[in-house]
Protein backbone atom coordinates (compact mmCIF):
# COMPACT_ATOMS: atom_id res chain seq x y z
CA UNK A 1 0.00 0.00 0.00
CA UNK A 2 2.55 2.44 0.70
CA UNK A 3 5.19 1.98 -2.60
CA UNK A 4 1.21 1.92 -4.21
CA UNK A 5 0.60 5.77 -2.66
CA UNK A 6 3.96 6.46 -3.22
CA UNK A 7 3.56 5.81 -6.60
CA UNK A 8 0.57 7.64 -6.98
CA UNK A 9 2.07 10.80 -5.51
CA UNK A 10 4.72 10.72 -8.00
CA UNK A 11 2.00 10.84 -10.68
CA UNK A 12 0.43 13.40 -9.37
CA UNK A 13 3.73 15.42 -9.56
CA UNK A 14 4.79 14.24 -12.76
CA UNK A 15 1.40 15.78 -14.14
CA UNK A 16 1.88 19.12 -12.38
CA UNK A 17 4.63 19.39 -13.29
CA UNK A 18 3.99 18.28 -17.28
CA UNK A 19 0.82 21.18 -16.92
CA UNK A 20 2.91 23.81 -15.88
CA UNK A 21 5.32 22.97 -18.41
CA UNK A 22 2.31 23.54 -20.94
CA UNK A 23 1.80 26.58 -19.80
CA UNK A 24 5.11 27.61 -19.64
CA UNK A 25 4.92 28.83 -15.70
CA UNK A 26 8.12 31.25 -14.94
CA UNK A 27 6.90 32.39 -11.76
CA UNK A 28 5.70 31.02 -8.50
CA UNK A 29 3.65 33.15 -6.02
CA UNK A 30 2.33 32.59 -2.04
CA UNK A 31 -1.04 33.32 -1.77
CA UNK A 32 -2.90 34.84 0.85
CA UNK A 33 -5.72 37.00 1.90
CA UNK A 34 -5.93 40.49 3.48
CA UNK A 35 -9.61 42.35 4.23
CA UNK A 36 -11.25 39.70 1.74
CA UNK A 37 -8.83 40.19 -1.15
CA UNK A 38 -6.32 37.89 -2.63
CA UNK A 39 -2.87 39.03 -2.94
CA UNK A 40 0.15 37.15 -3.89
CA UNK A 41 4.34 37.24 -3.21
CA UNK A 42 7.38 36.20 -5.11
CA UNK A 43 7.73 32.41 -3.57
CA UNK A 44 11.65 33.57 -3.83
CA UNK A 45 10.86 36.60 -1.14
CA UNK A 46 9.20 33.77 0.79
CA UNK A 47 11.27 32.23 3.60
CA UNK A 48 8.98 30.16 5.52
CA UNK A 49 5.51 30.51 6.62
CA UNK A 50 4.69 30.70 10.89
CA UNK A 51 1.98 31.15 13.29
CA UNK A 52 2.55 32.85 16.20
CA UNK A 53 -0.29 34.69 18.83
CA UNK A 54 2.89 36.42 21.55
CA UNK A 55 5.60 39.46 20.35
CA UNK A 56 7.80 41.69 22.27
CA UNK A 57 6.71 45.11 22.18
CA UNK A 58 9.49 47.40 20.44
CA UNK A 59 8.82 50.93 22.43
CA UNK A 60 8.40 54.05 19.97
CA UNK A 61 7.77 51.82 16.93
CA UNK A 62 5.38 52.30 14.57
CA UNK A 63 1.95 51.67 15.15
CA UNK A 64 2.23 49.12 11.89
CA UNK A 65 4.86 47.45 13.82
CA UNK A 66 3.39 45.07 16.56
CA UNK A 67 6.83 43.57 18.06
CA UNK A 68 9.58 41.32 17.50
CA UNK A 69 9.56 37.83 17.47
CA UNK A 70 12.06 35.14 18.40
CA UNK A 71 12.44 32.95 15.08
CA UNK A 72 14.57 29.98 16.44
CA UNK A 73 17.22 32.39 17.84
CA UNK A 74 16.82 35.31 15.03
CA UNK A 75 14.85 38.62 16.54
CA UNK A 76 13.03 39.92 13.41
CA UNK A 77 10.55 42.66 13.36
CA UNK A 78 7.04 41.99 12.83
CA UNK A 79 4.81 43.61 10.79
CA UNK A 80 0.61 43.70 10.51
CA UNK A 81 -0.17 44.48 6.83
CA UNK A 82 -3.61 45.09 7.71
CA UNK A 83 -2.15 48.17 10.18
CA UNK A 84 0.00 48.91 7.32
CA UNK A 85 -1.84 49.40 4.67
CA UNK A 86 -4.79 51.02 6.87
CA UNK A 87 -7.22 48.47 6.37
CA UNK A 88 -10.14 47.49 8.97
CA UNK A 89 -8.92 45.76 11.78
CA UNK A 90 -10.05 42.31 13.08
CA UNK A 91 -10.73 40.92 16.40
CA UNK A 92 -8.57 38.17 17.04
CA UNK A 93 -8.44 37.30 20.65
CA UNK A 94 -6.56 35.01 21.78
CA UNK A 95 -6.18 33.01 18.33
CA UNK A 96 -2.85 32.56 16.56
CA UNK A 97 -1.27 34.68 13.89
CA UNK A 98 -0.56 33.87 10.38
CA UNK A 99 2.55 35.10 9.51
CA UNK A 100 4.70 34.88 6.09
CA UNK A 101 8.68 35.31 7.05
CA UNK A 102 9.94 37.27 4.67
CA UNK A 103 13.70 37.75 2.99
CA UNK A 104 14.57 40.84 1.82
CA UNK A 105 18.29 42.26 1.12
CA UNK A 106 19.77 40.17 3.45
CA UNK A 107 17.01 41.30 6.04
CA UNK A 108 14.76 38.86 7.59
CA UNK A 109 10.79 40.68 8.51
CA UNK A 110 7.50 38.72 9.51
CA UNK A 111 4.04 39.69 7.89
CA UNK A 112 0.83 38.82 9.45
CA UNK A 113 -1.89 38.07 7.15
CA UNK A 114 -5.35 36.52 7.18
CA UNK A 115 -4.44 33.52 5.72
CA UNK A 116 -2.09 31.52 3.93
CA UNK A 117 -3.45 29.92 0.83
CA UNK A 118 -1.42 27.82 -1.42
CA UNK A 119 1.78 28.67 -4.20
CA UNK A 120 0.14 29.52 -7.36
CA UNK A 121 2.41 28.91 -10.57
CA UNK A 122 2.09 31.77 -13.56
CA UNK A 123 3.64 33.06 -16.71
CA UNK A 124 5.13 35.65 -16.14
CA UNK A 125 3.84 37.51 -19.23
CA UNK A 126 0.11 37.00 -17.50
CA UNK A 127 1.12 39.61 -15.17
CA UNK A 128 -1.31 42.95 -15.94
CA UNK A 129 0.10 46.26 -14.79
CA UNK A 130 -1.57 47.54 -11.49
CA UNK A 131 -4.14 49.99 -11.52
CA UNK A 132 -5.70 51.43 -8.42
CA UNK A 133 -9.50 49.32 -8.64
CA UNK A 134 -7.59 46.54 -8.13
CA UNK A 135 -6.64 47.33 -4.32
CA UNK A 136 -7.40 49.45 -0.99
CA UNK A 137 -3.83 49.62 -0.95
CA UNK A 138 -1.18 52.76 -2.54
CA UNK A 139 -0.77 51.49 -6.35
CA UNK A 140 3.13 51.68 -5.89
CA UNK A 141 3.46 49.14 -3.65
CA UNK A 142 1.29 46.67 -6.38
CA UNK A 143 3.73 44.94 -8.93
CA UNK A 144 0.82 43.95 -10.87
CA UNK A 145 -2.45 41.80 -10.96
CA UNK A 146 -2.78 38.58 -12.57
CA UNK A 147 -5.80 36.11 -13.00
CA UNK A 148 -5.81 32.52 -12.36
CA UNK A 149 -8.82 29.63 -12.67
CA UNK A 150 -11.13 32.77 -12.10
CA UNK A 151 -9.05 34.07 -8.84
CA UNK A 152 -7.58 37.67 -9.33
CA UNK A 153 -4.36 38.02 -7.41
CA UNK A 154 -2.60 41.55 -6.40
CA UNK A 155 0.90 40.82 -6.62
CA UNK A 156 2.96 42.77 -3.69
CA UNK A 157 6.21 44.61 -4.11
CA UNK A 158 7.39 43.57 -0.74
CA UNK A 159 11.06 44.21 -1.94
CA UNK A 160 9.77 48.15 -2.05
CA UNK A 161 7.55 47.96 0.99
CA UNK A 162 10.90 46.97 2.92
CA UNK A 163 12.71 49.40 1.31
CA UNK A 164 13.68 53.28 1.66
CA UNK A 165 14.47 54.31 -1.61
CA UNK A 166 16.90 57.30 -2.31
CA UNK A 167 13.81 60.18 -2.51
CA UNK A 168 13.20 59.08 0.77
CA UNK A 169 16.12 59.19 2.53
CA UNK A 170 15.67 62.76 3.38
CA UNK A 171 12.60 61.54 5.63
CA UNK A 172 13.75 58.70 6.96
CA UNK A 173 14.17 60.14 10.21
CA UNK A 174 10.60 60.50 10.65
CA UNK A 175 9.82 56.99 9.63
CA UNK A 176 7.62 57.67 6.73
CA UNK A 177 8.47 57.50 2.96
CA UNK A 178 6.34 59.54 0.01
CA UNK A 179 2.97 60.00 -0.21
CA UNK A 180 2.60 59.43 3.17
CA UNK A 181 3.23 55.74 3.53
CA UNK A 182 5.10 54.32 6.00
CA UNK A 183 8.72 52.74 5.05
CA UNK A 184 9.76 49.18 7.52
CA UNK A 185 12.75 50.05 8.85
CA UNK A 186 15.22 46.97 8.81
CA UNK A 187 16.27 45.37 12.14
CA UNK A 188 19.61 46.93 13.81
CA UNK A 189 22.14 45.70 11.64
CA UNK A 190 25.17 47.33 14.53
CA UNK A 191 26.21 44.42 17.15
CA UNK A 192 24.89 46.70 20.23
CA UNK A 193 21.65 47.34 19.02
CA UNK A 194 20.83 43.39 18.10
CA UNK A 195 22.46 42.55 21.00
CA UNK A 196 20.17 44.82 23.04
CA UNK A 197 17.00 43.71 20.85
CA UNK A 198 18.09 40.03 21.24
CA UNK A 199 18.14 40.45 24.88
CA UNK A 200 14.57 42.46 25.27
CA UNK A 201 13.09 40.10 23.35
CA UNK A 202 14.39 36.99 24.79
CA UNK A 203 13.86 38.54 28.32
CA UNK A 204 10.30 38.99 27.43
CA UNK A 205 10.00 35.72 26.13
CA UNK A 206 11.45 34.41 29.47
CA UNK A 207 8.73 36.39 31.45
CA UNK A 208 6.27 35.07 29.26
CA UNK A 209 7.10 31.42 30.39
CA UNK A 210 7.34 32.11 34.16
CA UNK A 211 3.72 33.25 33.88
CA UNK A 212 2.57 30.68 32.45
CA UNK A 213 4.55 28.03 33.87
CA UNK A 214 5.04 29.15 37.32
CA UNK A 215 2.74 32.53 37.88
CA UNK A 216 5.65 34.28 38.30
CA UNK A 217 4.39 37.64 37.51
CA UNK A 218 7.48 40.07 36.19
CA UNK A 219 7.06 43.79 37.67
CA UNK A 220 9.47 46.66 39.59
CA UNK A 221 8.87 44.50 42.37
CA UNK A 222 11.63 41.97 40.85
CA UNK A 223 12.85 43.76 37.67
CA UNK A 224 16.03 44.25 38.92
CA UNK A 225 16.27 40.26 40.13
CA UNK A 226 14.88 39.41 36.66
CA UNK A 227 17.52 40.96 34.77
CA UNK A 228 20.59 40.08 36.95
CA UNK A 229 19.27 36.47 36.79
CA UNK A 230 18.85 36.77 32.69
CA UNK A 231 22.44 37.80 32.85
CA UNK A 232 23.50 34.75 34.18
CA UNK A 233 20.98 32.33 32.54
CA UNK A 234 22.58 33.75 29.26
CA UNK A 235 26.14 32.68 29.96
CA UNK A 236 26.71 29.38 27.39
CA UNK A 237 23.41 29.88 25.90
CA UNK A 238 21.75 31.17 22.60
CA UNK A 239 18.48 30.49 20.41
CA UNK A 240 16.08 28.32 21.80
CA UNK A 241 18.54 27.42 24.73
CA UNK A 242 17.74 30.72 26.12
CA UNK A 243 13.87 30.08 26.39
CA UNK A 244 12.27 28.31 29.22
CA UNK A 245 10.47 24.92 27.49
CA UNK A 246 9.29 23.48 30.71
CA UNK A 247 8.19 23.84 34.67
CA UNK A 248 11.73 22.31 35.80
CA UNK A 249 13.56 24.83 33.57
CA UNK A 250 11.43 27.35 35.09
CA UNK A 251 12.37 26.01 38.76
CA UNK A 252 15.78 25.97 37.58
CA UNK A 253 15.69 29.78 36.35
CA UNK A 254 13.86 30.58 39.60
CA UNK A 255 16.09 28.73 41.89
CA UNK A 256 17.81 31.78 43.35
CA UNK A 257 14.90 33.80 43.82
CA UNK A 258 13.42 32.52 47.29
CA UNK A 259 14.23 34.69 50.53
CA UNK A 260 16.77 32.50 52.68
CA UNK A 261 15.20 29.82 55.46
CA UNK A 262 11.83 29.63 53.06
CA UNK A 263 9.47 26.83 55.04
CA UNK A 264 11.75 26.71 58.07
CA UNK A 265 12.81 28.66 60.96
CA UNK A 266 15.05 31.35 60.54
CA UNK A 267 18.72 30.64 61.57
CA UNK A 268 20.67 33.14 63.90
CA UNK A 269 22.28 35.39 61.55
CA UNK A 270 19.42 36.04 59.25
CA UNK A 271 17.38 36.78 62.41
CA UNK A 272 20.03 38.75 63.86
CA UNK A 273 19.81 41.01 60.09
CA UNK A 274 16.29 41.00 61.24
CA UNK A 275 16.64 42.64 64.75
CA UNK A 276 18.80 45.36 63.23
CA UNK A 277 16.13 46.72 61.06
CA UNK A 278 13.81 47.14 63.90
CA UNK A 279 13.65 50.43 65.57
CA UNK A 280 13.31 51.43 69.08
CA UNK A 281 9.66 51.51 69.65
CA UNK A 282 8.23 52.29 73.00
CA UNK A 283 4.88 51.11 72.37
CA UNK A 284 2.19 49.28 74.38
CA UNK A 285 0.98 47.01 71.65
CA UNK A 286 2.69 46.13 67.91
CA UNK A 287 0.71 45.05 65.25
CA UNK A 288 1.46 42.75 62.61
CA UNK A 289 0.27 41.51 59.24
CA UNK A 290 2.48 37.86 58.23
CA UNK A 291 0.75 36.97 54.62
CA UNK A 292 1.76 33.83 53.00
CA UNK A 293 2.92 32.27 56.76
CA UNK A 294 2.70 28.52 55.70
CA UNK A 295 3.42 26.58 58.53
CA UNK A 296 4.02 29.38 60.34
CA UNK A 297 7.94 28.80 60.99
CA UNK A 298 8.89 32.40 59.75
CA UNK A 299 6.00 33.55 61.99
CA UNK A 300 7.10 31.72 64.97
CA UNK A 301 10.84 33.45 64.20
CA UNK A 302 9.48 37.06 64.06
CA UNK A 303 7.12 36.28 67.19
CA UNK A 304 10.28 35.35 69.31
CA UNK A 305 12.55 38.19 67.49
CA UNK A 306 9.47 40.85 68.75
CA UNK A 307 8.91 39.92 72.09
CA UNK A 308 13.29 40.06 72.73
CA UNK A 309 13.41 43.09 71.09
CA UNK A 310 9.96 44.38 72.90
CA UNK A 311 9.37 42.47 75.92
CA UNK A 312 7.01 45.04 77.29
CA UNK A 313 4.43 45.46 74.52
CA UNK A 314 1.54 43.38 73.29
CA UNK A 315 2.51 42.06 70.19
CA UNK A 316 -0.28 40.66 67.54
CA UNK A 317 0.45 38.90 64.66
CA UNK A 318 -2.16 37.84 61.66
CA UNK A 319 -1.02 35.41 59.72
CA UNK A 320 -2.43 34.42 56.76
CA UNK A 321 -2.09 31.92 53.94
CA UNK A 322 -4.46 30.24 51.46
CA UNK A 323 -3.44 27.00 52.18
CA UNK A 324 -6.06 25.55 54.17
CA UNK A 325 -3.65 22.03 55.29
CA UNK A 326 -0.80 24.57 56.54
CA UNK A 327 -2.66 26.97 58.18
CA UNK A 328 -4.39 24.34 59.98
CA UNK A 329 -1.59 22.84 61.55
CA UNK A 330 0.70 25.82 62.05
CA UNK A 331 -0.94 26.81 65.75
CA UNK A 332 -0.11 23.05 67.04
CA UNK A 333 3.33 21.73 65.74
CA UNK A 334 5.41 20.30 68.24
CA UNK A 335 9.73 20.19 67.48
CA UNK A 336 12.43 18.77 68.15
CA UNK A 337 14.84 20.98 70.67
CA UNK A 338 17.47 20.39 67.93
CA UNK A 339 15.52 22.09 65.31
CA UNK A 340 14.92 25.25 66.74
CA UNK A 341 17.34 28.26 66.66
CA UNK A 342 18.87 29.73 69.76
CA UNK A 343 16.89 32.51 70.38
CA UNK A 344 13.38 30.47 69.94
CA UNK A 345 14.71 28.10 72.81
CA UNK A 346 13.59 30.53 75.38
CA UNK A 347 9.88 30.95 74.88
CA UNK A 348 9.42 26.87 74.14
CA UNK A 349 7.83 24.65 76.80
CA UNK A 350 8.68 20.93 76.91
CA UNK A 351 5.33 18.38 76.91
CA UNK A 352 4.85 14.47 76.33
CA UNK A 353 5.20 15.20 72.37
CA UNK A 354 8.00 17.27 72.24
CA UNK A 355 8.49 20.88 72.35
CA UNK A 356 5.87 23.83 71.33
CA UNK A 357 6.00 27.27 72.01
CA UNK A 358 4.77 28.89 75.46
CA UNK A 359 1.73 30.40 75.98
CA UNK A 360 2.81 33.99 75.32
CA UNK A 361 4.39 33.04 71.90
CA UNK A 362 0.85 31.19 70.63
CA UNK A 363 -1.53 33.95 72.58
CA UNK A 364 0.29 36.62 70.32
CA UNK A 365 -0.43 34.80 67.01
CA UNK A 366 -3.59 34.47 65.15
CA UNK A 367 -3.80 32.09 62.22
CA UNK A 368 -6.21 32.27 59.69
CA UNK A 369 -6.81 31.00 55.92
CA UNK A 370 -6.73 33.75 53.79
CA UNK A 371 -6.32 35.03 50.78
CA UNK A 372 -4.43 37.97 50.38
CA UNK A 373 -6.18 39.30 46.93
CA UNK A 374 -9.31 39.94 49.29
CA UNK A 375 -10.26 42.41 51.17
CA UNK A 376 -9.23 42.34 54.97
CA UNK A 377 -9.99 44.30 58.09
CA UNK A 378 -7.43 45.21 60.51
CA UNK A 379 -6.46 47.64 62.46
CA UNK A 380 -3.43 50.30 61.67
CA UNK A 381 0.35 48.15 61.19
CA UNK A 382 3.80 48.50 62.48
CA UNK A 383 5.28 45.83 60.65
CA UNK A 384 3.90 43.66 56.91
CA UNK A 385 5.90 40.42 56.70
CA UNK A 386 5.28 39.29 52.96
CA UNK A 387 8.54 37.22 51.68
CA UNK A 388 8.32 36.29 48.42
CA UNK A 389 4.58 36.54 47.58
CA UNK A 390 3.80 39.55 45.73
CA UNK A 391 5.95 38.08 42.79
CA UNK A 392 3.35 35.38 42.39
CA UNK A 393 0.29 37.68 42.30
CA UNK A 394 -0.86 38.81 38.79
CA UNK A 395 0.77 42.64 37.71
CA UNK A 396 -2.23 44.41 38.49
CA UNK A 397 -2.76 42.68 42.07
CA UNK A 398 0.78 43.99 42.76
CA UNK A 399 -0.14 47.09 42.50
CA UNK A 400 -3.79 47.39 44.29
CA UNK A 401 -1.71 45.01 47.09
CA UNK A 402 0.73 47.46 47.51
CA UNK A 403 -1.35 50.22 47.91
CA UNK A 404 -3.61 48.65 50.39
CA UNK A 405 -0.33 48.01 52.77
CA UNK A 406 0.69 51.68 52.09
CA UNK A 407 -2.88 52.37 53.74
CA UNK A 408 -2.89 49.81 56.67
CA UNK A 409 0.95 50.59 57.41
CA UNK A 410 2.18 53.45 59.99
CA UNK A 411 4.01 56.07 58.72
CA UNK A 412 7.44 54.91 59.69
CA UNK A 413 6.43 51.33 59.45
CA UNK A 414 8.13 48.89 58.03
CA UNK A 415 7.42 46.14 55.28
CA UNK A 416 9.48 43.03 54.63
CA UNK A 417 9.77 41.29 51.29
CA UNK A 418 11.52 38.80 49.79
CA UNK A 419 15.39 38.67 49.29
CA UNK A 420 15.15 39.99 45.73
CA UNK A 421 12.17 42.04 45.64
CA UNK A 422 11.75 45.50 46.32
CA UNK A 423 8.76 48.22 46.40
CA UNK A 424 9.76 51.50 44.36
CA UNK A 425 8.04 55.23 44.60
CA UNK A 426 8.48 57.99 47.20
CA UNK A 427 6.25 56.33 49.38
CA UNK A 428 9.00 53.99 50.03
CA UNK A 429 12.34 53.56 51.50
CA UNK A 430 15.03 50.67 51.78
CA UNK A 431 16.33 50.45 54.92
CA UNK A 432 18.08 46.55 55.20
CA UNK A 433 21.12 45.25 53.84
CA UNK A 434 21.08 41.60 51.94
CA UNK A 435 19.75 39.33 52.72
CA UNK A 436 16.62 40.83 54.41
CA UNK A 437 14.62 43.01 52.39
CA UNK A 438 12.93 45.84 54.13
CA UNK A 439 10.96 49.09 53.29
CA UNK A 440 10.33 52.19 55.51
CA UNK A 441 6.86 53.69 54.81
CA UNK A 442 7.04 57.32 54.73
CA UNK A 443 3.70 59.37 54.42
Amino acid sequence: MAAEIKDLAQVNADLQEQKERAENVDFKMVTFSLAGKDYGVDIMNVKEIAKADKFTFVPNAASYVRGVYNLRGDIIPIVDLRTFFHLPLENKAGSLENMLILHINDQVYGTIVDKIDKVVGINHEAIQPPHPIFGDINIKFIEGVVEKQGDLYIILDVVRIFSVNEDDKNKSHAGVADSGDHFIPPPARDDASQQKLAADSAIGFIQESLLALKRFASTSVNDLWLHKRFAEWSIGRSGDSLQLRSASEADEFLASFPSPFTGEFWKEPYANSVKKVLPELSLSSINVWNIGCGKGYETFSFACILKAKYPNARIKIWANDNDIMAISQAPNMVYELDELPEYCRQFMVHGPSGYSFNQAIKDSIVFEYHDVMNENTLPELDFILIRDVLSFLPAQEQTRIIVDFSDKLKTNGIIFVGRNEELTGALWHATADDPVSAFLHSA
